[in-house]
């Protein structure tokens, strides 16, 4: 796990920006199995959260999340404020997860 402060604002209470590195991201494209699929139709029938999804779509935001911390880690940053998410489907069956920020070293202060 890294030691990257992420905040969605932009501003950490009780830090100061001392240096800002630019903006970072993680980027995954991510697929659903057909046996997947077939899962996901089988619950859709029955309504409700569609689990098999839920869990593709969580594993797909961790994994760009992770990768944009990375990023920041290898600019020398301590902390990442901005950070949003963005999906865009690619093509049918093909969803992309994009993770982004503000890759800054923060120090304490007012």
């Amino acid at each position: 796990m890294n030691s990257t402060m992420v905040t969605t604002t932009l501003a950490l209470p009780g830090y100061v920006v001392a240096r800002n590195h630019g903006v970072v991201r993680g980027i995954t494209v991510r697929s659903r199995s057909i046996v997947g699929n077939f899962f996901g139709m089988i619950q859709s029938l029955f309504g409700g959260n569609i689990t098999i999804y839920t869990n593709l779509c969580e594993q797909a935001r961790v994994e760009a999340f992770n990768l944009m911390c990375e990023q920041a880690e290898q600019l020398g940053a301590n902390a990442i404020i901005g950070m949003h998410y963005d999906a865009t489907e690619v093509m049918p069956g093909l969803t992309e997860v994009l993770c982004y920020g503000t890759a800054v070293t923060v120090k304490a202060g007012a």
